[in-house]
Protein backbone atom coordinates (compact mmCIF):
# COMPACT_ATOMS: atom_id res chain seq x y z
CA UNK A 1 0.00 0.00 0.00
CA UNK A 2 0.83 3.38 -0.80
CA UNK A 3 1.07 7.48 0.01
CA UNK A 4 2.15 10.37 -1.52
CA UNK A 5 2.68 13.67 -0.47
CA UNK A 6 3.66 16.03 -2.99
CA UNK A 7 4.62 19.57 -1.93
CA UNK A 8 4.73 22.02 -5.09
CA UNK A 9 6.19 26.29 -4.54
CA UNK A 10 9.62 27.45 -3.94
CA UNK A 11 12.10 25.56 -1.99
CA UNK A 12 10.10 22.19 -1.91
CA UNK A 13 12.98 20.11 -0.98
CA UNK A 14 12.46 21.29 2.87
CA UNK A 15 9.17 18.74 2.84
CA UNK A 16 12.56 16.69 4.33
CA UNK A 17 12.46 18.89 7.28
CA UNK A 18 8.92 19.14 7.75
CA UNK A 19 8.85 15.25 7.56
CA UNK A 20 11.84 14.26 9.66
CA UNK A 21 12.81 12.14 7.01
CA UNK A 22 16.18 12.99 4.96
CA UNK A 23 15.13 13.30 0.75
CA UNK A 24 18.42 11.62 0.06
CA UNK A 25 18.48 8.81 2.25
CA UNK A 26 15.37 6.08 2.17
CA UNK A 27 15.08 4.83 5.05
CA UNK A 28 13.13 1.37 6.82
CA UNK A 29 11.23 1.11 9.96
CA UNK A 30 10.28 -2.55 11.05
CA UNK A 31 6.38 -2.48 12.48
CA UNK A 32 4.56 -5.10 14.09
CA UNK A 33 2.75 -6.26 11.02
CA UNK A 34 5.28 -5.76 8.14
CA UNK A 35 7.31 -3.04 6.72
CA UNK A 36 7.36 0.41 6.37
CA UNK A 37 9.76 2.29 3.67
CA UNK A 38 10.00 6.44 3.18
CA UNK A 39 11.45 7.30 0.09
CA UNK A 40 11.48 10.05 -2.31
CA UNK A 41 10.59 9.33 -5.90
CA UNK A 42 10.76 13.47 -6.70
CA UNK A 43 13.27 16.19 -5.67
CA UNK A 44 13.55 19.55 -6.96
CA UNK A 45 13.06 23.13 -6.22
CA UNK A 46 9.84 23.70 -7.40
CA UNK A 47 8.09 19.81 -6.70
CA UNK A 48 8.82 17.42 -4.33
CA UNK A 49 7.30 14.24 -3.65
CA UNK A 50 7.68 11.89 -0.25
CA UNK A 51 6.57 8.03 -0.24
CA UNK A 52 5.08 5.60 2.22
CA UNK A 53 4.76 2.44 1.38
CA UNK A 54 3.97 -0.01 3.52
CA UNK A 55 4.62 -4.03 2.82
CA UNK A 56 2.29 -6.19 5.16
CA UNK A 57 4.16 -9.77 5.93
CA UNK A 58 0.73 -12.22 5.29
CA UNK A 59 2.39 -14.80 7.40
CA UNK A 60 2.27 -12.66 10.51
CA UNK A 61 -0.87 -11.68 9.76
CA UNK A 62 -1.80 -15.31 9.43
CA UNK A 63 0.02 -16.41 12.80
CA UNK A 64 -2.51 -13.96 14.73
CA UNK A 65 -0.18 -11.98 16.05
CA UNK A 66 -1.66 -9.54 19.23
CA UNK A 67 -2.88 -6.43 17.91
CA UNK A 68 -3.09 -7.87 14.02
CA UNK A 69 -6.33 -9.32 12.41
CA UNK A 70 -5.57 -13.04 12.54
CA UNK A 71 -6.17 -15.08 15.13
CA UNK A 72 -8.31 -18.18 13.59
CA UNK A 73 -10.75 -16.79 11.76
CA UNK A 74 -10.15 -19.40 9.13
CA UNK A 75 -10.02 -18.87 5.24
CA UNK A 76 -9.61 -14.82 6.32
CA UNK A 77 -6.43 -15.93 7.87
CA UNK A 78 -4.76 -16.28 4.17
CA UNK A 79 -7.06 -15.22 1.67
CA UNK A 80 -7.83 -11.26 2.43
CA UNK A 81 -6.94 -7.85 1.02
CA UNK A 82 -5.41 -6.48 3.95
CA UNK A 83 -1.51 -6.67 2.30
CA UNK A 84 -3.09 -4.58 -0.98
CA UNK A 85 -5.00 -1.97 0.16
CA UNK A 86 -4.72 1.48 2.09
CA UNK A 87 -6.28 0.24 5.27
CA UNK A 88 -5.79 0.60 9.41
CA UNK A 89 -2.16 -0.67 9.03
CA UNK A 90 -1.55 2.43 6.93
CA UNK A 91 -2.86 4.38 9.48
CA UNK A 92 -0.69 3.16 12.38
CA UNK A 93 2.14 3.24 10.17
CA UNK A 94 1.95 7.19 9.97
CA UNK A 95 1.65 7.38 13.22
CA UNK A 96 4.71 5.64 13.88
CA UNK A 97 6.77 7.09 11.14
CA UNK A 98 5.66 11.04 10.69
CA UNK A 99 4.51 11.06 14.79
CA UNK A 100 7.00 14.37 14.96
CA UNK A 101 5.63 15.65 11.62
CA UNK A 102 1.92 15.03 12.74
CA UNK A 103 2.61 17.44 16.58
CA UNK A 104 3.49 20.46 13.42
CA UNK A 105 6.93 21.12 15.79
CA UNK A 106 10.19 21.50 13.26
CA UNK A 107 12.60 23.72 15.13
CA UNK A 108 14.46 24.87 11.69
CA UNK A 109 12.05 25.54 9.46
CA UNK A 110 8.77 26.59 12.21
CA UNK A 111 7.45 29.24 10.15
CA UNK A 112 7.05 26.69 7.07
CA UNK A 113 5.94 23.78 9.57
CA UNK A 114 2.92 26.68 10.16
CA UNK A 115 2.58 27.92 7.01
CA UNK A 116 -0.43 26.99 4.20
CA UNK A 117 1.32 24.84 1.30
CA UNK A 118 0.43 23.70 -1.65
CA UNK A 119 0.10 20.21 -0.85
CA UNK A 120 -1.51 16.85 -2.43
CA UNK A 121 -1.56 13.63 -1.08
CA UNK A 122 -2.43 9.82 -3.27
CA UNK A 123 -4.09 7.13 -0.88
CA UNK A 124 -3.89 4.18 -3.56
CA UNK A 125 -6.26 1.32 -3.33
CA UNK A 126 -8.56 3.17 -0.64
CA UNK A 127 -11.55 0.54 0.17
CA UNK A 128 -14.45 2.73 -0.35
CA UNK A 129 -17.16 -0.16 -1.08
CA UNK A 130 -19.94 1.60 -2.83
CA UNK A 131 -19.16 5.24 -0.92
CA UNK A 132 -17.33 7.06 -3.12
CA UNK A 133 -19.90 10.19 -2.60
CA UNK A 134 -18.50 9.92 0.61
CA UNK A 135 -15.27 11.08 -0.08
CA UNK A 136 -16.94 14.17 -1.36
CA UNK A 137 -18.34 14.94 1.85
CA UNK A 138 -16.19 14.13 4.29
CA UNK A 139 -13.19 15.32 2.43
CA UNK A 140 -14.07 18.81 1.19
CA UNK A 141 -15.58 20.47 4.35
CA UNK A 142 -11.78 20.23 5.25
CA UNK A 143 -10.78 22.73 1.87
CA UNK A 144 -9.58 19.66 0.15
CA UNK A 145 -10.05 19.29 -3.57
CA UNK A 146 -10.99 15.08 -3.92
CA UNK A 147 -10.77 12.83 -6.83
CA UNK A 148 -10.88 9.24 -7.21
CA UNK A 149 -9.93 6.76 -9.89
CA UNK A 150 -12.52 4.31 -10.14
CA UNK A 151 -11.54 0.30 -11.75
CA UNK A 152 -13.49 -2.78 -12.93
CA UNK A 153 -13.21 -5.03 -10.32
CA UNK A 154 -12.70 -7.81 -13.22
CA UNK A 155 -11.44 -6.67 -16.79
CA UNK A 156 -12.58 -10.29 -17.92
CA UNK A 157 -15.77 -10.08 -15.95
CA UNK A 158 -17.81 -6.47 -16.85
CA UNK A 159 -20.37 -7.98 -15.23
CA UNK A 160 -18.97 -7.84 -11.74
CA UNK A 161 -19.04 -4.04 -11.79
CA UNK A 162 -16.85 -1.73 -10.22
CA UNK A 163 -13.78 -2.54 -7.67
CA UNK A 164 -14.96 -1.49 -4.36
CA UNK A 165 -11.26 0.06 -4.07
CA UNK A 166 -10.26 4.09 -5.25
CA UNK A 167 -7.17 5.89 -5.81
CA UNK A 168 -7.87 8.78 -3.82
CA UNK A 169 -5.92 12.25 -4.68
CA UNK A 170 -6.68 15.63 -2.05
CA UNK A 171 -5.34 18.89 -3.01
CA UNK A 172 -5.47 21.54 -0.60
CA UNK A 173 -3.76 24.46 0.63
CA UNK A 174 -3.08 23.25 4.12
CA UNK A 175 -0.14 22.93 6.97
CA UNK A 176 1.40 19.30 6.82
CA UNK A 177 0.30 18.69 10.31
CA UNK A 178 -3.01 19.00 9.62
CA UNK A 179 -3.00 17.01 6.56
CA UNK A 180 -1.44 13.57 8.11
CA UNK A 181 -3.89 14.30 11.21
CA UNK A 182 -6.51 14.05 8.77
CA UNK A 183 -5.27 11.36 6.69
CA UNK A 184 -4.78 9.46 9.75
CA UNK A 185 -7.83 9.88 11.27
CA UNK A 186 -9.73 9.13 7.97
CA UNK A 187 -8.79 6.31 6.32
CA UNK A 188 -9.82 4.08 9.34
CA UNK A 189 -13.58 5.62 8.37
CA UNK A 190 -13.28 4.05 5.23
CA UNK A 191 -11.66 0.67 6.47
CA UNK A 192 -14.15 -1.63 8.05
CA UNK A 193 -11.93 -4.58 8.74
CA UNK A 194 -9.68 -2.34 11.52
CA UNK A 195 -7.06 -4.38 12.88
CA UNK A 196 -6.56 -3.60 16.37
CA UNK A 197 -8.92 -3.24 19.52
CA UNK A 198 -11.56 -0.77 19.40
CA UNK A 199 -11.72 0.93 22.89
CA UNK A 200 -11.98 3.66 25.11
CA UNK A 201 -8.62 4.58 24.02
CA UNK A 202 -9.88 5.08 20.72
CA UNK A 203 -12.05 7.70 21.47
CA UNK A 204 -8.83 9.87 22.78
CA UNK A 205 -7.35 9.15 20.08
CA UNK A 206 -10.11 9.83 17.91
CA UNK A 207 -10.67 13.42 19.76
CA UNK A 208 -6.88 14.36 20.04
CA UNK A 209 -6.49 14.47 16.59
CA UNK A 210 -9.37 15.58 15.45
CA UNK A 211 -10.21 18.52 17.87
CA UNK A 212 -10.15 21.44 16.07
CA UNK A 213 -12.60 20.26 13.37
CA UNK A 214 -14.77 17.33 13.50
CA UNK A 215 -17.01 18.79 16.22
CA UNK A 216 -18.11 20.89 13.46
CA UNK A 217 -17.99 18.69 10.29
CA UNK A 218 -21.40 18.06 8.44
CA UNK A 219 -20.38 14.54 8.70
CA UNK A 220 -19.22 13.97 12.20
CA UNK A 221 -22.11 11.30 12.83
CA UNK A 222 -20.50 9.20 9.72
CA UNK A 223 -17.15 9.69 10.97
CA UNK A 224 -17.28 8.97 14.68
CA UNK A 225 -19.48 6.28 14.64
CA UNK A 226 -17.37 4.68 11.30
CA UNK A 227 -14.00 5.58 13.55
CA UNK A 228 -15.14 3.54 16.11
CA UNK A 229 -16.96 0.66 14.59
CA UNK A 230 -20.10 1.22 15.20
CA UNK A 231 -19.86 0.91 18.72
CA UNK A 232 -22.15 2.82 20.01
CA UNK A 233 -21.37 3.62 23.51
CA UNK A 234 -17.77 4.69 22.82
CA UNK A 235 -19.72 6.88 20.28
CA UNK A 236 -21.73 8.27 22.59
CA UNK A 237 -18.71 8.80 24.82
CA UNK A 238 -16.90 10.75 21.94
CA UNK A 239 -20.45 13.18 21.28
CA UNK A 240 -20.42 13.84 24.83
CA UNK A 241 -16.85 15.07 24.37
CA UNK A 242 -17.31 16.70 21.66
CA UNK A 243 -20.83 18.43 23.08
CA UNK A 244 -18.81 21.98 24.42
CA UNK A 245 -17.22 22.58 21.19
CA UNK A 246 -20.64 22.48 19.48
CA UNK A 247 -22.31 25.53 21.92
CA UNK A 248 -22.98 27.49 18.75
CA UNK A 249 -24.03 25.61 16.68
CA UNK A 250 -27.45 24.65 15.14
CA UNK A 251 -27.27 21.48 15.64
CA UNK A 252 -30.79 19.93 17.37
CA UNK A 253 -31.31 17.76 20.06
CA UNK A 254 -33.01 15.53 17.45
CA UNK A 255 -29.86 15.79 15.32
CA UNK A 256 -27.81 14.65 18.41
CA UNK A 257 -29.47 11.37 19.08
CA UNK A 258 -29.61 10.73 15.04
CA UNK A 259 -25.67 10.62 15.12
CA UNK A 260 -25.29 7.71 17.40
CA UNK A 261 -25.83 5.35 14.59
CA UNK A 262 -23.51 6.34 12.25
CA UNK A 263 -24.71 6.11 8.73
CA UNK A 264 -25.83 8.77 5.69
CA UNK A 265 -29.39 8.09 6.70
CA UNK A 266 -29.20 9.47 10.18
CA UNK A 267 -32.09 11.09 10.54
CA UNK A 268 -34.42 8.14 9.87
CA UNK A 269 -36.86 6.68 11.83
CA UNK A 270 -35.84 3.44 11.43
CA UNK A 271 -32.05 3.73 11.97
CA UNK A 272 -32.97 5.54 15.13
CA UNK A 273 -35.12 2.40 16.63
CA UNK A 274 -31.92 0.59 15.80
CA UNK A 275 -29.52 2.48 17.87
CA UNK A 276 -27.76 0.69 21.11
CA UNK A 277 -28.80 1.88 24.73
CA UNK A 278 -26.07 4.95 25.61
CA UNK A 279 -23.03 4.85 27.62
CA UNK A 280 -23.56 4.82 31.08
CA UNK A 281 -24.14 8.05 32.66
CA UNK A 282 -20.74 8.19 34.56
CA UNK A 283 -18.74 8.15 31.50
CA UNK A 284 -21.08 10.77 29.67
CA UNK A 285 -20.12 13.00 33.21
CA UNK A 286 -16.28 12.63 33.04
CA UNK A 287 -16.47 12.70 29.22
CA UNK A 288 -18.62 16.22 30.02
CA UNK A 289 -16.07 17.02 32.60
CA UNK A 290 -13.13 16.56 30.19
CA UNK A 291 -14.69 18.95 27.60
CA UNK A 292 -15.32 21.47 29.95
CA UNK A 293 -11.59 21.57 31.49
CA UNK A 294 -10.55 21.59 27.43
CA UNK A 295 -12.90 24.45 26.93
CA UNK A 296 -10.95 26.42 30.50
CA UNK A 297 -7.81 25.91 28.92
CA UNK A 298 -6.91 24.25 32.06
CA UNK A 299 -3.31 22.87 32.75
CA UNK A 300 -3.72 22.22 36.17
CA UNK A 301 -6.67 19.87 37.83
CA UNK A 302 -7.43 18.75 41.29
CA UNK A 303 -10.18 16.56 41.69
CA UNK A 304 -11.79 16.95 45.39
CA UNK A 305 -13.61 14.36 46.49
CA UNK A 306 -11.66 12.08 43.62
CA UNK A 307 -13.17 8.83 44.90
CA UNK A 308 -12.13 5.95 42.71
CA UNK A 309 -9.92 7.52 40.37
CA UNK A 310 -12.06 7.55 37.58
CA UNK A 311 -11.64 11.07 36.61
CA UNK A 312 -8.03 11.24 37.34
CA UNK A 313 -7.41 8.00 34.89
CA UNK A 314 -8.62 10.16 31.94
CA UNK A 315 -7.10 13.41 33.28
CA UNK A 316 -3.70 11.58 32.03
CA UNK A 317 -4.51 10.56 29.04
CA UNK A 318 -4.54 14.10 28.19
CA UNK A 319 -0.99 15.94 28.04
CA UNK A 320 -2.82 19.17 28.09
CA UNK A 321 -2.78 18.53 31.66
CA UNK A 322 0.61 18.75 33.01
CA UNK A 323 -0.11 18.81 36.92
CA UNK A 324 -3.11 16.64 38.33
CA UNK A 325 -3.80 16.29 41.92
CA UNK A 326 -6.95 13.67 43.66
CA UNK A 327 -7.89 14.19 47.38
CA UNK A 328 -10.33 11.77 49.48
CA UNK A 329 -11.15 11.53 52.89
CA UNK A 330 -11.33 7.93 52.23
CA UNK A 331 -7.91 6.54 52.94
CA UNK A 332 -9.40 3.11 51.00
CA UNK A 333 -11.21 4.78 47.76
CA UNK A 334 -7.75 6.50 47.43
CA UNK A 335 -5.85 3.12 47.68
CA UNK A 336 -8.29 2.07 44.67
CA UNK A 337 -7.67 5.48 42.75
CA UNK A 338 -3.75 4.14 42.74
CA UNK A 339 -4.54 1.14 41.62
CA UNK A 340 -6.94 2.53 38.80
CA UNK A 341 -4.04 4.24 37.46
CA UNK A 342 -1.28 2.20 38.23
CA UNK A 343 0.79 4.71 40.31
CA UNK A 344 3.11 2.06 41.63
CA UNK A 345 4.02 0.95 38.18
CA UNK A 346 4.07 4.57 36.91
CA UNK A 347 6.93 5.92 35.12
CA UNK A 348 8.66 8.94 36.83
CA UNK A 349 7.17 11.28 34.53
CA UNK A 350 3.58 9.74 35.23
CA UNK A 351 4.80 10.07 39.16
CA UNK A 352 5.74 13.89 38.74
CA UNK A 353 2.51 14.61 37.09
CA UNK A 354 -0.18 13.58 39.86
CA UNK A 355 -0.50 13.28 43.51
CA UNK A 356 -2.69 11.69 45.45
CA UNK A 357 -3.58 12.74 49.21
CA UNK A 358 -5.87 12.48 51.73
CA UNK A 359 -8.23 15.07 52.89
CA UNK A 360 -11.66 16.76 53.39
CA UNK A 361 -13.32 19.15 51.51
CA UNK A 362 -14.75 21.58 54.50
CA UNK A 363 -11.03 22.19 55.72
CA UNK A 364 -8.52 24.12 54.71
CA UNK A 365 -5.59 22.35 53.19
CA UNK A 366 -2.86 24.89 51.21
CA UNK A 367 -2.52 21.74 49.01
CA UNK A 368 -5.43 22.60 47.26
CA UNK A 369 -4.20 25.59 46.10
CA UNK A 370 -2.04 26.61 42.70
CA UNK A 371 -4.78 25.03 40.12
CA UNK A 372 -6.35 26.17 37.32
CA UNK A 373 -9.49 24.06 38.05
CA UNK A 374 -10.98 22.52 41.00
CA UNK A 375 -13.16 19.74 40.11
CA UNK A 376 -16.08 18.66 42.25
CA UNK A 377 -17.78 15.59 40.94
CA UNK A 378 -20.82 14.10 42.20
CA UNK A 379 -19.22 14.73 45.96
CA UNK A 380 -21.21 18.14 47.76
CA UNK A 381 -24.60 15.57 47.75
CA UNK A 382 -22.82 13.74 50.63
CA UNK A 383 -22.41 16.83 52.97
CA UNK A 384 -24.50 17.55 55.55
CA UNK A 385 -26.28 20.96 54.80
CA UNK A 386 -25.07 22.32 57.95
CA UNK A 387 -21.61 22.12 56.73
CA UNK A 388 -22.39 23.79 52.86
CA UNK A 389 -21.23 27.03 54.56
CA UNK A 390 -17.89 25.78 55.19
CA UNK A 391 -17.49 24.13 51.89
CA UNK A 392 -18.49 27.24 50.45
CA UNK A 393 -15.33 28.94 52.19
CA UNK A 394 -13.08 26.59 51.32
CA UNK A 395 -13.71 25.97 47.57
CA UNK A 396 -14.33 29.67 46.78
CA UNK A 397 -12.40 31.85 49.29
CA UNK A 398 -9.56 29.77 50.56
CA UNK A 399 -8.72 27.88 46.93
CA UNK A 400 -10.50 29.82 44.70
CA UNK A 401 -9.27 28.52 41.86
CA UNK A 402 -9.48 29.93 37.91
CA UNK A 403 -12.67 27.55 37.26
CA UNK A 404 -14.74 25.61 39.00
CA UNK A 405 -16.24 22.45 37.58
CA UNK A 406 -19.39 20.96 39.94
CA UNK A 407 -21.80 18.36 39.00
CA UNK A 408 -24.87 16.88 41.13
CA UNK A 409 -27.72 14.58 40.66
CA UNK A 410 -31.13 16.43 39.86
CA UNK A 411 -33.86 15.28 42.06
CA UNK A 412 -36.42 16.20 39.81
CA UNK A 413 -35.33 13.13 37.16
CA UNK A 414 -35.24 10.40 40.30
CA UNK A 415 -39.17 9.61 39.02
CA UNK A 416 -37.65 7.93 36.09
CA UNK A 417 -35.50 5.45 38.17
CA UNK A 418 -36.92 2.63 39.71
CA UNK A 419 -36.76 1.07 43.21
CA UNK A 420 -35.46 4.69 44.63
CA UNK A 421 -35.99 4.76 48.21
CA UNK A 422 -38.28 6.00 50.49
CA UNK A 423 -36.44 9.36 51.15
CA UNK A 424 -36.83 9.54 47.15
CA UNK A 425 -32.81 9.78 46.74
CA UNK A 426 -30.91 8.22 44.54
CA UNK A 427 -28.41 6.88 46.77
CA UNK A 428 -28.20 6.19 50.50
CA UNK A 429 -24.88 7.97 51.88
CA UNK A 430 -26.62 11.34 49.67
CA UNK A 431 -27.65 13.85 52.28
CA UNK A 432 -29.76 15.62 50.25
CA UNK A 433 -29.93 16.03 46.58
CA UNK A 434 -31.32 19.91 44.61
CA UNK A 435 -33.78 20.27 41.81
CA UNK A 436 -32.36 22.13 39.06
CA UNK A 437 -33.91 25.62 40.41
CA UNK A 438 -32.38 24.65 43.83
CA UNK A 439 -28.65 24.19 42.22
CA UNK A 440 -29.10 27.58 40.65
CA UNK A 441 -30.22 29.39 43.28
CA UNK A 442 -27.44 28.22 45.31
CA UNK A 443 -24.56 28.47 42.58
CA UNK A 444 -25.96 31.87 41.62
CA UNK A 445 -25.88 33.05 44.94
CA UNK A 446 -22.04 30.97 46.12
CA UNK A 447 -20.56 33.16 42.62
CA UNK A 448 -22.13 36.45 44.00
CA UNK A 449 -20.84 36.63 47.42
CA UNK A 450 -17.46 34.92 46.46
CA UNK A 451 -16.92 36.95 43.03
CA UNK A 452 -17.41 34.50 40.36
CA UNK A 453 -19.75 33.37 37.29
CA UNK A 454 -21.40 30.63 36.68
CA UNK A 455 -22.76 28.94 33.70
CA UNK A 456 -25.13 25.82 33.73
CA UNK A 457 -25.56 22.12 31.83
CA UNK A 458 -27.10 19.16 31.48
CA UNK A 459 -25.71 15.52 31.51
CA UNK A 460 -27.44 12.45 30.14
CA UNK A 461 -30.37 11.98 28.27
CA UNK A 462 -33.38 14.50 28.08
CA UNK A 463 -36.74 14.36 29.41
CA UNK A 464 -39.19 17.26 28.27
CA UNK A 465 -40.53 17.93 32.14
CA UNK A 466 -37.84 16.31 34.72
CA UNK A 467 -34.25 18.01 32.42
CA UNK A 468 -31.29 15.41 32.57
CA UNK A 469 -30.03 13.24 35.71
CA UNK A 470 -27.13 15.15 35.92
CA UNK A 471 -26.38 18.94 36.57
CA UNK A 472 -23.14 21.18 35.99
CA UNK A 473 -22.32 23.92 36.88
CA UNK A 474 -18.93 25.78 35.62
CA UNK A 475 -17.44 28.35 37.51
CA UNK A 476 -15.52 31.25 36.50
CA UNK A 477 -13.89 33.81 38.21
CA UNK A 478 -14.37 37.10 37.44
CA UNK A 479 -10.75 39.33 36.71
Amino acid sequence: MLLTITYTGTDTANLGFLLYKNPYRPQKFELGFGDAYIFYPEISDNKTTAALLLDINPVDLARGKEGNSGGGRGLFDYVNDRPYVCSSFMSVAIANVFRTAMTGRCEEHQDLSDSLLNLEAVVSMLPCRSETEMLNKVFEPLGYEVKYENFQADENFPSWGESKYVNLSLKANIRLCDLLKHIYILIPVFDRQKHYWIGNDEVEKLLRNSGDWLSNHPQKGFITSRYLKRMNPLVSLAFSRLSYESLNSNETEEDSQAVFVGDTSLQSAEKKEKAEKKLNLNAQRIGSVIAALKNCGARSVIDIGCGEGNLLRMLLREKQFEKIAGTDVSSSALKRACEKIKYDYASDFIRNRIELFQSSLTYKDSRFKGFDVACVIEVIEHLDLSRLCAFEKVLFNFTKPRFIILTTPNREYNVKYENIGADKLRHSDHRFEWTREEFRNWAEKASSQYGYTVRFSEIGETDDIFGASTQMGVFSLCE
